[in-house]
């Protein structure tokens, strides 16, 4: 099983929008490296932390799973929808996501800086310089280092 790190702004969608949904497709997703993550690697049942980005207080605010295998990101062929690809056919998609199942909401959250302070876990590629990914892997290690700050 894999772990992965999936940000999202909560004016967007957030960890209370997947709790009341129960379960969502990880949409609008427009990096080759992510979408290759989620087309490539990602398998059901693999856990998600759940960040919350571009917000007053960024970091991990829940946690969820994988719940579907890659399909086609339905929103590239939405002419009116801001994801949508003109490149993109229905015989020849470029975008891909998977569906994510909420688990659980923090009771607080692992806020960036509280990671950014965890001397192990300054190798996560989320507090690498530059680092914009949507998704990102999440080594054991580390996860088990969250799992006990959670």
């Amino acid at each position: 099983m894999n772990t992965w790190l999936m940000k999202s702004e909560p004016s967007e969608y957030s960890i209370d929008d997947l709790a009341r949904d129960r379960q969502s497709s990880w949409f609008g997703v427009r990096n080759y490296l992510s979408r290759n993550y989620m087309r490539d690697s990602m398998r059901v049942g693999d856990r998600v932390l759940f960040y919350h980005s571009s917000c007053p207080v960024p970091g991990i605010y829940g946690i969820a799973r994988v719940a579907s295998e890659a399909h086609d990101d339905e929103t590239q062929f939405i002419v009116w929808d801001k994801h949508y690809e003109p490149r993109s056919t229905r015989d020849r998609a470029l975008w891909q996501c998977v569906d994510v199942a909420y688990v659980s909401t923090l009771a607080e959250p692992l806020t960036l800086s509280r990671i950014r302070e965890t001397q192990w876990l300054e190798i996560m590629r989320i507090l690498q310089r530059g680092n914009r990914l949507s998704i990102t892997p999440v080594s054991e290690e580390e996860w088990g280092i969250i799992e006990r700050m959670m």
